[in-house]
C-alpha cells in the first residue's frame, strides 16, 4: 500500500474538500477502500429512495481512495468511464456505503469495481464498474 488511511483521509478532506459531500472513509487497504454517506433530505429523489447521483458519487470516491491506496496521492488521476447498474432501491435516511476494489492497476489505467449497501442490508443496492487515467509520472532531471 503506497499511503496509510490517515495520509488519504487528510488528502481527501485537504485537496478534495467537496469530496465530504460523497461520503467519510471508513477502512484502506491495498487496492480497496471503504466509504460511508449519512443519507439526509437533500440526498432523496421522488418517490423516497436515494437519487442515482448521489451513489455514482459514492462509487466513484470510493474506488478513488482504492486506486490511490496503490498509486499514492496523484490528484490528477480522474474517471474516464463509469457504468453503474441500480439493482434494489435503498432505504431513505438510512446511511448507505461502499466498498470498492481495483481489479487492475497499469501505468496509465486502473480498472475497479463497487457495491453500494443500504446500512444493514445484505444485498448491494448497486454494483458499478469504473476505469480511472493514471497521469504519467513527471521524470526528474
Amino acid at each position: 500500500m503506497k499511503i496509510t488511511f490517515e495520509e488519504l483521509d487528510r488528502f481527501l478532506r485537504e485537496q478534495f474538500p467537496q469530496g465530504a459531500a460523497y461520503g467519510t472513509l471508513r477502512k484502506l487497504g491495498d487496492g480497496w477502500a471503504e466509504m460511508s454517506l449519512d443519507v439526509d433530505d437533500g440526498h432523496l429523489r421522488p418517490g423516497g429512495t436515494v437519487s442515482g447521483p448521489v451513489m455514482m458519487g459514492l462509487a466513484d470516491v470510493t474506488l478513488y481512495a482504492a486506486l490511490l491506496s496503490r498509486i499514492g496521492l496523484v490528484p490528477l488521476a480522474v474517471t474516464t468511464n463509469l457504468n453503474i447498474n441500480f439493482l434494489r432501491k435503498p432505504k431513505a435516511h438510512t446511511p448507505i456505503w461502499a466498498r470498492a476494489t481495483m481489479l487492475k492497476v497499469g501505468r496509465t489505467m486502473g480498472v475497479g469495481e463497487v457495491f453500494v449497501y443500504s446500512e444493514g442490508g445484505d444485498e448491494p443496492v448497486a454494483h458499478s464498474t469504473m476505469t480511472y487515467s493514471i497521469p504519467p509520472k513527471k521524470h526528474e532531471n
